[in-house]
């Protein structure tokens, strides 16, 4: 008799990788802003797509972090001296809430240029990835990888990047050095920050859902389906307001800072952003309210009480919030703080 249990392992520490998956980065990254699609980007940066991963993907991205320390033994085995790494990355700012980690700086040993300092940027990739990358180099093989590093040279000053990727199937290593280019790298950062501050929605890089930078967007289902954000923070709400000091502040609050650990659960005053529903908005009762045509009724949101309901509530059931069902009237007059669920 065969006892199986390899099943029940494997979930068992994918499930333990999903646990600790953590929460949607505060800023917008430098390696993120050669995507694209400007909506992409701002739906990621207002916490109104997030991105969630499997346990194997998890371990993917784990053997990928791993792999950055062979990578710097091998690099100073062979005589390159690599600093900001064991833990520590060099940090750049742009301001406008547009910053990034870099992964090392090398201050001499590269054998074409052994007195230059270079960024240091790493990458593993499956067998495909990495011929496409050794066939046409990273500029057009990885446009994202060769954005990231563009930022981060103008952000220290470095004109130089030195571009390492691993093959995971044979482990073979690719290598190229990088000129910075100041053009492609204050587009870049000026494009990030331009959409990190925006209020409303950009649009979207096409209409069309077989798009084939579309169909593994983590934003298809809500551009191309739903229309509708799952999450409820600060940054789906209408009285919050991105800021060029790179804080977020609330409207409804006398333009207060929201400290970054609030956001992500928000208070019982959101209000859906008018762009993150598919819904007529109309004006609420006052200006910290609004008011939703869910099929064809009015829907208050807001505050809840026994007319208002709350912004999870609207997600959780947008139909059942419109009835006009007394029963749940009913519920929410004897039991003050009764919430729909589902």
């Amino acid at each position: 008799m065969k006892i199986d249990i390899e099943n029940k392992l494997i979930a068992a520490i994918d499930k333990a990788h999903e646990d600790r998956q953590g929460k949607p980065r505060p800023h917008m990254g430098v390696s993120m802003i050669g995507d694209p699609c400007d909506r992409r980007l701002w739906l990621s940066f207002r916490w109104a797509v997030q991105e969630k991963f499997s346990g194997r993907l998890l371990r993917v991205f784990r053997r990928g972090h791993q792999e950055e320390i062979s990578i710097i033994q091998d690099l100073r085995d062979a005589g390159l001296a690599v600093m900001g790494t064991n833990g520590y990355q060099e940090k750049v700012d742009f301001g406008s809430h547009v910053s990034g980690s870099i992964d090392g700086i090398i201050t001499s040993g590269v054998p074409e240029a052994p007195n230059k300092k270079h960024i240091a940027e790493f990458k593993t990739h499956s067998l495909k990835s990495f011929n496409d990358l050794v066939a046409h180099g990273v500029q057009k093989s990885k446009p994202l990888h060769y954005t990231q590093m563009q930022g981060y040279m103008h952000g220290t000053g470095i004109d130089r990047a030195l571009y390492v990727a691993v093959c995971k199937d044979d482990d073979r290593i690719h290598t190229e050095r990088v000129k910075y280019n100041k053009e492609v790298a204050e587009k870049a950062i000026n494009r990030a920050k331009r959409i990190a501050l925006e209020d409303r929605m950009p649009p979207p890089l096409t209409m069309d859902p077989t798009w084939f930078q579309c169909r593994f967007c983590p934003a298809h289902e809500f551009c191309h389906e739903t229309k509708t954000t799952k999450h409820v923070n600060c940054r789906t709400c209408a009285h919050s307001t991105a800021k060029d000091d790179s804080t977020w502040r609330c409207e409804l609050n006398d333009s207060a800072e929201i400290p970054i650990e609030f956001q992500h659960e928000g208070c019982v005053e959101h209000v859906l952003h008018p762009d993150l529903v598919p819904w007529q908005r109309k004006a609420g009762e006052n200006e910290w309210s609004a008011v939703y045509v869910i099929d064809g009724k009015d829907v208050q949101n807001g505050s809840p009480d026994v007319r208002v309901f709350s912004s999870k509530e609207i997600l959780a059931n947008p139909s059942g919030c419109a009835s006009d069902n007394p029963i749940i009237k009913a519920v929410r007059e004897i039991f003050p703080g009764a919430e729909i669920v589902k």
